[in-house]
């Protein structure tokens, strides 16, 4: 049995699979597994939690995961060791979640690309069709993350408190949501995985596209994006398309395309789960 894992902040997608690719069991959900964020402990705690994963651990022969904050060595490290822990008789590969959205979105396994992720966090990196190379190390949601969902939460609190947003959209905010200040201060500051939580106020701009208010928040977190990171490969971007993955980049596609105008980018791909992909990727190259 292989599995493949695909891990944001919030959310864990988990599917097993033989080595011609059919579906085993049902496909997974589970909290997010972000070792960058959570200590060894609450790890193990969200996988043995999933009593199918529990059940069917010493018959797991692979596992391939993929997932943020799985791109530096110490936590990356942190989890493989909590993984291999679990399935005992599995060769366990952890690669941080871009290596997701490069073999889900690129077209052939030998395609260069600009690949970035628009999830609960984000993230640009070039594919040169063999390896990855980064320009930016991502600092995490605190300082970097633009065009994120936890950027967008958090711009939307802040238009709230400061009194940016339309009357109109103030109200279904509120109504929608609890912005009394102890409970953000308390989601914020008391509880893990503090950027999940500002990303569960993204979808609101999708539910309010019709706003001029919230067409013009979207892009300015994608300029800024755009700017910060996907700029950083402008000799790559004369020959290569930029693919994207995650919820917020598939929901965002005209404000992307738009952008990519203004600033003389090549758009390709939009993937918003990378996990199917890496099914067949995985199975061809076993």
């Amino acid at each position: 049995m292989i599995l493949i894992v695909d891990s944001g902040s919030t959310k864990c997608d988990w599917i097993a699979v033989d080595k011609e690719g059919n579906q085993l069991l049902e496909k997974m959900r589970t909290k997010g597994l972000n070792p960058a964020i959570l200590p060894e402990k609450k790890l193990r705690k969200i996988i043995k939690k999933n009593k199918v994963l529990k059940a069917n651990s010493e018959n797991v022969t692979n596992v391939f995961f993929y997932g943020a904050g799985c791109g530096t060595e110490r936590p990356n490290a942190l989890l493989k060791g909590v993984l291999e822990d679990i399935f005992v008789n599995a060769a366990v590969d952890v690669k941080e979640d871009t290596m997701a959205a490069v073999y889900a979105t690129i077209s052939h396994k030998e395609e260069a690309a600009v690949v970035c992720i628009m999830g609960t966090g984000s993230n640009c990196s070039y594919y040169d069709g063999k390896k990855m190379h980064q320009k930016v190390k991502s600092l995490g949601y605190s300082i970097m993350d633009d065009a994120a969902g936890n950027y967008y939460g958090r711009q939307l609190i802040r238009d709230y408190y400061f009194n940016h947003m339309p009357e109109d959209i103030k109200i279904a905010f509120e109504t929608k949501y609890n912005v009394e200040d102890d409970y953000i201060k308390y989601n914020l500051y008391k509880q893990p995985n503090p950027n999940a939580y500002l990303a569960n106020f993204a979808e609101f701009m999708f539910l309010h596209k019709d706003s001029e208010y919230t067409i013009n928040l979207i892009k300015k977190g994608i300029r800024l994006f755009a700017k910060n990171m996907i700029m950083q490969y402008k000799e790559e971007l004369k020959t290569v398309p930029v693919h994207f993955a995650g919820s917020i980049a598939f929901f965002s596609q005209d404000e992307i395309k738009e952008i990519a105008d203004e600033m003389g980018f090549t758009v390709g791909n939009f993937e918003r789960r990378p996990i199917e992909g890496l099914v067949s990727f995985h199975t061809n190259n076993l």
